[in-house]
């Protein structure tokens, strides 16, 4: 599979900061100030490139969520079959984004920064994740390990059901019953994403 490619520098000190900032006081309390102070830079060095926090926020989020993925994806010289590697990958990425701290921080104190991208329209990060799953798909469409269909509905609704798993599995799990933990349900979308891109 191929490594998804992104605008930013996996080591830009702006980002870097804006992150800093974000896990440190949450994205309504971040200042373009506060975060050209943490990366000693000057305020319109920023205002070149964002006009305000949420734009430098959107990149970061881009930055941080691709790398989460592409981090999850096992390589194609594994040796396995794509439907092996899509299925490890899209359940690897989903504990991944879970755990990550700043999905946790945005989730916990500025949660309406995603709804746009939940209800409204798909974001940068998410039409990169779109191209990763189609070119998998196309991969495992070739090496016949994958279910025949339209490439771009495929990777759609594959998309929409593994975001459903990262960003709302909490609304399902009881911490009492190891039945319906995390891990419990990570284990059901194994079974979905294997049912519905079998052959």
């Amino acid at each position: 599979m191929t490594p998804i490619r992104h605008n930013h520098s996996d080591a830009d000190p702006v980002l870097d900061a804006a992150r800093d900032c974000v896990l440190a006081v949450g994205v309504r309390r971040t200042t373009l100030t506060d975060v050209a102070r943490r990366a000693g830079v000057s305020r319109m060095t920023l205002y070149r490139r964002w006009p305000d926090v949420r734009s430098l926020v959107g990149d970061l989020m881009t930055r941080e969520w691709i790398a989460v993925a592409a981090g999850a994806m096992p390589g194609s010289d594994d040796g396995r079959p794509v439907l092996e590697r899509m299925v490890d990958g899209l359940v690897a990425g989903a504990a991944a984004f879970r755990a990550h701290p700043l999905f946790h921080k945005i989730l916990d104190v500025d949660p309406e920064l995603l709804l746009p991208y939940i209800l409204d329209r798909r974001g940068a990060s998410q039409e990169a994740l779109l191209d990763l799953l189609v070119t998998a798909l196309t991969e495992g469409h070739e090496d016949g390990s994958v279910r025949r269909a339209h490439t771009d509905l495929q990777a759609r609704a594959l998309l929409l059901v593994v975001q459903s798993f990262t960003l709302s599995l909490r609304t399902m799990t009881e911490e009492t019953d190891p039945e319906l933990s995390e891990a419990a349900f990570l284990g059901e979308l194994r079974t979905l994403l294997e049912r519905t891109l079998s052959p």
